[in-house]
């Protein structure tokens, strides 16, 4: 097996695209080169850059190694966890400076930048950055957006459990096996499901939770060593910042020493943050602090249920576990896998390191090099997409209900289209608003955007309005709309792909067109179907069922548009109409 991570400088006159880990508690940047994925270091030689960004007195902006120390020292001019963040109108205040999670971010991703121009010996344009797979649209916005403030093209935003399988992956292509893929960094939780044959990744499904990570679980720790709930540890923080960022310190040095050791000390230091000559200690054994665990453990147990189910596999249908992240180095993690999977995980390379690694790989997918010619992926939304819908309870009409048009572990690209009917006579216009989510009512899911339909010809209430949903591997949603014998309407909701120049749209534009298929449209199938319909009435009534069932099926899969699913339908159809002597041909 080939060695993967090795550091090395390639002095080079051809464009790179790099590879971008923009991790929450550390980022590392990639390339890929003679055949293979690097990574490559920093300016101060270490291929882990803390995710940390810090303003001086004099109010330079420090990131990384020389940032974390102010993280003990002056945690108030101190930022870090801001991925969490992404996507969320908030300012975090540094001193007497203010920045979003985003601006956070892009200066994370400048220094990467930097790093891989100098070690490369020239300028960096593009990249691929990887996103925990459960970012919703505002976050992978927010990360696209960082992104271009960096300077920097994204090529593609793949999601971190894919990157890493892209790795193992991209040695294990004459395999076929089911993949079950844990990635717990320091802020972010993702687990997917995926499949490996004849050289192809499929990802099967995937679910997480953008707020969980290892920072929770030294959260727990520093809460029980303040002898409360979490609600102790933030009035700890606002009481005594200086207490507490050094107490998190020691927890963070235990957490890794329960991955080694049985038991461990911990130093207490004074509300000024300060340790004494012979500082108090708080002795922590690793049951202990997997007992306390306990809770997250759970939040973690259902992620990776939902996504076994909606794979429609079982815990005993994976062969292999893969751990990705440095939280996973934790004992009460691997020891819930071996536990949950009935065997242990596989950590070929190390878990800091191979969502990086897979970022290089799939740079150079991008970049068709000749290496990976032979390897295909496919990708997921890892939400459902949908629209706004009215239901009537009672004789009254109720709004703010979610209705799915693009289920989420649907595999992209794709385009599918469903039938909704207006309310009232004669309506001549709808307003339709489109969400992202898994929840039952539009206001607990995530607001995309509305497509505006206008001129509806007159008809009774319940005239039919068809919805085209078109989602491609850039992150570009199109929604189309039209009544039958009306304009059709569609707009591409690029929110989720924030300044996209024109000409990018346009492709985008391009590329779903050529993903749509309408078989309602033609003709010919429209015959087919009106043919079926006037057999049935001339049919005994023992053979109606087959004919009847057949037609649901091809007419359910015209409206769905889904090239494959309609030719099977209509081949059923034909097969059914011809085994009872009935040719549309002759008609």
């Amino acid at each position: 097996m080939p060695e993967f991570g090795s550091d090395s400088s390639f002095p080079t006159e051809e464009p790179v695209c790099i590879g971008i880990d923009l991790g929450t508690t550390h980022s590392l940047v990639s390339v890929f080169r003679d055949g293979k994925p690097e990574l490559i270091s920093n300016a101060h030689g270490d291929k882990l850059t803390p995710s940390i960004v810090g303003v001086l007195q004099d109010g330079q902006i420090v990131v990384g190694s020389a940032a974390r120390e102010l993280r003990v020292t002056a945690p108030e001019r101190c930022a870090w966890v801001f991925k969490r963040y992404m996507g969320q109108e908030r300012k975090l205040k540094l001193g007497d400076k203010e920045f979003t999670p985003h601006e956070l971010s892009s200066l994370v991703l400048q220094s990467l930048r930097d790093d891989a121009a100098a070690q490369l010996n020239t300028e960096i344009t593009d990249a691929v950055i990887t996103v925990p797979a459960y970012f919703n649209d505002h976050q992978r916005t927010a990360t696209r957006l960082a992104g271009e403030m960096a300077g920097l093209n994204v090529r593609r935003m793949i999601n971190e459990p894919t990157a890493a399988a892209l790795v193992y992956g991209f040695h294990a292509r004459e395999e076929e096996k089911n993949l079950c893929v844990i990635d717990l960094g320091g802020g972010t939780f993702d687990v997917t499901v995926m499949e490996v044959f004849e050289g192809t990744l499929e990802i099967r499904a995937t679910a997480g939770e953008s707020m969980l990570g290892g920072e929770d679980f030294t959260d727990r720790m520093v809460s029980a060593v303040l002898s409360g709930e979490d609600t102790q540890l933030e009035l700890a923080e606002l009481q005594q910042p200086l207490r507490v960022s050094r107490l998190r310190g020691e927890c963070e040095k235990a957490k890794r020493l329960l991955s080694k050791e049985e038991s461990c000390k911990i130093r207490l230091p004074d509300q000024d943050g300060n340790f004494a000559e012979k500082p108090k200690t708080y002795r922590l054994t690793r049951a202990d602090f997997s007992r306390m665990c306990d809770p997250l453990m759970q939040r973690i147990a259902g992620p990776i249920a939902r996504a076994l189910r909606d794979a429609e596999l079982d815990p005993k249908d994976i062969d292999d576990v893969i751990l990705v992240g440095g939280s996973t180095r934790m004992p009460v993690l691997r020891d819930f896998v071996v536990d949950y999977f009935g065997k242990p995980p596989i950590i070929d390379h190390d878990p800091d390191e191979v969502v990086a690694l897979g970022a290089a790989v799939q740079a150079a997918l991008i970049g068709q090099d000749a290496a990976v010619d032979d390897m295909v992926m496919t990708d997921v939304c890892p939400f459902t997409l949908g629209v706004e819908v009215v239901k009537e309870f009672g004789g009254h009409m109720q709004d703010g209900y979610f209705k799915p048009v693009l289920h989420r572990n649907c595999t992209i690209p794709i385009s599918r289209e469903e039938v909704f009917s207006t309310v009232a006579a004669n309506q001549t216009n709808v307003t339709l608003r489109v969400f992202q989510g898994d929840a039952r009512k539009v206001a607990d899911n995530t607001a995309l955007g509305e497509l505006e339909v206008k001129g509806l010809p007159p008809g009774p209430a319940g005239s039919p309005i068809y919805v085209r949903f078109t989602y491609d591997l850039s992150g570009v949603l199109e929604v189309e709309a039209y009544a039958p014998g009306g304009e059709r309407f569609r707009t591409v909701l690029t929110n989720h792909v924030h300044q996209l120049s024109p000409a990018q749209i346009e492709e985008a534009k391009r590329r779903i067109d050529a993903l749509k298929f309408y078989p309602r449209d033609d003709l010919d199938n429209q015959k087919l179907a009106r043919f079926a319909e006037r057999m049935l009435g001339e049919l005994h009534p023992s053979q109606r069922q087959q004919l009847d069932e057949a037609l649901d099926i091809y007419e359910d899969a015209m409206a769905r548009s889904d090239r494959e699913h309609f030719a099977s339908a209509k081949d059923t159809l034909l097969m059914v109409l011809s085994s009872l002597g009935l040719d549309h041909e002759d008609h």
